[in-house]
């Protein structure tokens, strides 16, 4: 069995795929860049347990990552446990993604992850959402070539930059209020920062599309798409396992 690991800056996703692609095991931990190797080791080790999997299970694994002093940390968390060298996504894997970008080498492997595993399940042309500690939308065309995208300020960042920028507004849980009309200070909060991001992804699709000149099948994943996305106008499609299942397929392409 296959151990993905997608390295974030608020979060690290773990995923256990098998021979025939399917994804057995999905769970996300805080990023912490200040645990050792073996703490890592005991949080993955947890992590199998509770999901009935013993450390015998893998005999492989994958990571990308975008923290670079994260990275290796966890690399040898890993080795230390299931003995296994941990492939990278990145610069000179094989992907079969065409990046058409300025300079290639630019792109996070975690926006390429995602358009590997988009291309690989969904129509062209694909607008990509990935909602994280940044909100993320990619594009490929029909002939699937990496296009290119927008970077955005995440939701939780943007929450956390004005509550501490004001003397008066708390910080808050993300909930959906039962009014966009607000009628306290925690609601109007809520509904602000929910549906303006919801409404940014939906003119940004409308944006992409008109420069495109056609109509786009959008995936969304990320921790905190599942809230956002039922709020949109556009449709969406919903795939939290997506990061995961890119991993496996880059795996496949450049095992020995």
């Amino acid at each position: 069995m296959l151990l993905a690991v997608d390295i974030g800056n608020t979060n690290i996703v773990f995923g256990c795929v098998d021979e025939e692609d399917e994804v057995l095991l999905f769970e996300r931990i805080s990023t912490d860049h200040n645990a050792t190797a073996a703490e890592y080791a005991v949080l993955i080790k947890t992590i199998l347990e509770m999901n009935s999997f013993n450390i015998s299970d893998i005999d492989d694994a994958i990571m990308s990552s975008v923290v670079p002093s994260v990275t290796n940390t966890v690399k040898e968390a890993v080795k230390k446990l299931f003995g296994v060298e941990v492939m990278m996504a990145g610069p000179g894997v094989k992907t079969g993604l065409n990046i058409l970008i300025d300079n290639p080498a630019q792109l996070g492997s975690d926006q390429a992850v995602d358009a590997v595993a988009a291309i690989n399940q969904y129509p062209v042309p694909l607008i990509i959402i990935d909602m994280g500690t940044a909100t993320t939308l990619s594009v490929v065309d029909s002939k699937k070539n990496y296009r290119g995208g927008v970077i955005l300020t995440g939701m939780k960042v943007s929450a956390d930059a004005l509550t501490a920028r004001t003397a008066q507004l708390p910080k808050i849980n993300f909930e959906v209020p039962p009014h966009v009309i607000g009628t306290n200070t925690v609601d109007c909060l809520k509904s602000g920062i929910l549906y303006s991001n919801a409404s940014a992804l939906d003119g940004i699709i409308d944006r992409m599309e008109e420069e495109l000149g056609e109509k786009c099948t959008v995936v969304a994943t990320g921790g905190l798409s599942e809230l956002v996305v039922p709020l949109c106008r556009r449709k969406i499609i919903l795939d939290s396992n997506l990061l995961i299942k890119g991993l496996a397929i880059i795996y496949k392409k450049n095992r020995k």
